[in-house]
């Protein structure tokens, strides 16, 4: 009867210990943004922002070039000039001007715009890959190990690896 008692209890705390090893959740990490940087994608998709920057960038250098050749020409004119043509001179100057400063801006809203057109699909890539591997290794949660995101202790499984096999690279 005593040996019942002692297999019975046995039993249950061996039951309730499996239950709650069980019940505790795996956890993973992944540095996703070394994931996204070595994603062959991300590197096509950077290089095509670079060369659009530097269309935009030769625009507006050749518009800022042009500027102050008309700058110093109506400055080397302005004392054989009416003082209405000198101020009419200004003006066009301050449009000019005003016109590079509205095209900066809007190539920096291109720039953004295509920034994320580029990089989203790229993104969703890479986070259902993540949980792919992550189903499938059986784990709950992923963490994100990117430097500056307070991941202070990375003992756990670090999923770069298998998501990059996942990926193809």
């Amino acid at each position: 009867m005593k040996n019942v008692k002692k297999i019975t209890v046995a039993l249950v705390l061996f039951v309730a210990a499996t239950g709650f090893v069980n019940a505790q959740s795996k956890v993973a990490h992944i540095n996703v943004q070394q994931l996204l940087q070595e994603m062959p994608e991300m590197k096509a998709a950077q290089a095509e922002l670079k060369k659009l920057q530097e269309t935009y960038r030769a625009d507006i250098e050749s518009s800022m070039t042009e500027l102050r050749n008309k700058y110093t020409q109506y400055s080397n004119e302005a004392t054989s000039k009416s003082k209405e043509e000198n101020d009419k001179r200004a003006q066009e100057l301050q449009g000019f001007e005003k016109n590079i400063q509205e095209a900066e801006q809007a190539a920096v809203q291109e720039m953004q715009k295509k920034q994320q057109e580029l990089f989203a699909p790229i993104s969703d890539k890479a986070k259902n890959a993540i949980e792919k591997v992550a189903a499938a290794e059986g784990f709950d949660y992923v963490v994100d190990a990117s430097p500056g995101l307070s991941l202070i202790v990375a003992k756990g499984k670090d999923l770069l690896p298998a998501v990059k096999q996942e990926l193809g690279f």
